[in-house]
C-alpha cells in the first residue's frame, strides 16, 4: 500500500497504462495472426493486401504510443512485406 499521495497516484497510472498497453499488444497479435494466418491459406492477394495495410497500421500506431519500440515494429512490418510479397508472385 502507498504511503504517499504521489506514489498512490503513479501506482494508478501504471495500471492504467499496463491495460492499455496490454490491449495494444493483444490488438498487435491478433492483426499479425490474421495475416499469417491468411497467407497460410493462400488467400487471394487482394484479401492479404488488406491485412497487411491492417496489420501494418496497428504496428506503426502502437510503435509511435510507446508500446513497442519503433524499430521492431519497422521489423515486424518488413517481414510482413516480405511475406505478403512472397505469397502474392506467382510461381
Amino acid at each position: 500500500m502507498a504511503n504517499h499521495k504521489s506514489a498512490d497516484k503513479r501506482h494508478r497510472q501504471s495500471l492504467e497504462r499496463r491495460a492499455r498497453n496490454r490491449h495494444f499488444k493483444g490488438n498487435i497479435k491478433d492483426a499479425v495472426k490474421a495475416f499469417r494466418a491468411a497467407v497460410a491459406a493462400k488467400a487471394p492477394s487482394a484479401e492479404l493486401e488488406s491485412l497487411y495495410k491492417a496489420a501494418a497500421s496497428t504496428l506503426q500506431h502502437v510503435a509511435s504510443k510507446g508500446v513497442i519500440k519503433k524499430e521492431n515494429a519497422f521489423r515486424k512490418v518488413g517481414r510482413l512485406a516480405k511475406a505478403l510479397h512472397v505469397a502474392s508472385t506467382p510461381g
